[in-house]
């Protein structure tokens, strides 16, 4: 069988990730990437990642997705470029039409039908009319506070309560994660920025209380969000940010799921560049209550960086086996890192 042939289409900090990460892979190997920064077009992937291509034939960044996705070019295609459903569908059906597979980073896309039904209808359409699968998926929504609730839940009887937080810390991420988070704004202009929509905060408290809430039987009536500036005390800077003493490190943001008038699930997610100059400690932690209770805490924080690039990378054999149609993490096998020939992982 011949390698797993994948593109990627985004090549900021998940995606260069994600051909790191795949170059270290046994039965699959990268036959494009498309992105728009000026800087990497028209140069090889190896260089841009300042590795050693050896015997393997170059990558040549393209800003023109038409040069590298074409039916039979690739099995599957990794799409690191959108937060929101509404911003990714145009690529996504672009791939799709292509006979190709589509693994998507946008928050949104991991479960679109909580604030996007239509759109998840017509992508559900597209992928089966040509054959393929979509997914979305990360580490958060995709995993910690959707996933691995309902994974504990298994063994719960009865779940009256659901809480969960997710400490974590936001420097891996690039440029487009930052403004989201508001990091290195004034107070103020956080402010606005949330009341005029720029800055969104954590994307995918809707889609996590949804999957949630689908898959252990729950109606939810309302979903309530709220965002707060986290205020730096010092001066911060990582590779992709730069905050000043005095202004905004990060976001506090909570959602509430209402369930027959009550809050029935209730999240927290402050995310902030380098937490540790303040002696802030990262975990992941969920609290279930019902019969039995169920605490659990993870410390520190799966890292949010990795954890999304390796979801993206070992749910592709999962999305390959896949009937067509658009899918979530609750459709598909339980993910797991691919230590073999992810070959091996295909069902011929």
């Amino acid at each position: 069988m011949e390698n797993i042939k994948v593109i990627i289409w985004g090549f900021g900090a998940m995606g260069s990730g994600m051909a790191e990460m795949l170059l270290k892979k046994k039965g699959v190997e990268i036959v494009g990437v498309c992105d728009r920064n000026a800087a990497r077009i028209g140069k090889d992937m190896y260089e841009v990642l300042q590795m050693e291509r050896g015997d393997r034939r170059p990558v040549i960044i393209t800003d023109n997705i038409e040069e590298i996705a074409k039916e039979g070019a690739a099995d599957v295609a990794l799409l690191a470029t959108d937060s929101f459903t509404r911003a990714a569908f145009d690529k996504i059906k672009y791939i799709v039409e292509k006979k190709i597979n589509v693994i998507s980073t946008a928050e949104e896309m991991a479960y679109p039908q909580a604030q996007e039904p239509e759109l998840a209808k017509e992508m559900d359409r597209l992928a089966k009319e040509n054959g393929v699968t979509i997914l979305g998926t990360g580490i958060n929504p995709g995993f910690v506070l959707d996933l691995l609730i309902l994974a504990l839940t298994g063994t719960c009887e009865t779940v009256e309560h659901i809480k969960a937080a997710r400490i974590n810390d936001l420097s891996p991420f690039g440029h487009a994660v930052m403004e989201e988070q508001g990091v290195g704004l004034t107070v103020k202009n956080f402010e606005e920025g949330v009341a005029n929509g720029k800055v969104a905060g954590h994307v995918g408290f809707p889609e996590s209380i949804r999957m949630i809430a689908d898959g252990i039987g729950w109606n939810v009536e309302k979903i309530d969000q709220t965002r707060e500036p986290i205020v730096s005390s010092v001066n911060r800077e990582t590779k992709y940010a730069k905050v000043e003493a005095g202004n905004v490190a990060g976001c506090r943001q909570c959602g509430y799921g209402y369930v027959d008038g009550e809050i029935k699930l209730d999240m927290e997610h402050p995310q902030q560049i380098l937490p540790e100059m303040e002696g802030v400690d990262t975990g992941d932690y969920i609290w279930i209550k019902g019969t039995p209770n169920i605490n659990l805490q993870i410390k520190p924080e799966i890292p949010g960086g990795i954890g999304t690039i390796a979801m993206c990378i070992n749910m592709i054999p999962h999305v390959i086996n896949s009937a067509a149609g658009l899918k979530t993490m609750l459709d598909l096998p339980v993910p797991r890192a691919i230590m073999g020939d992810m070959r091996d992982f295909i069902q011929r």
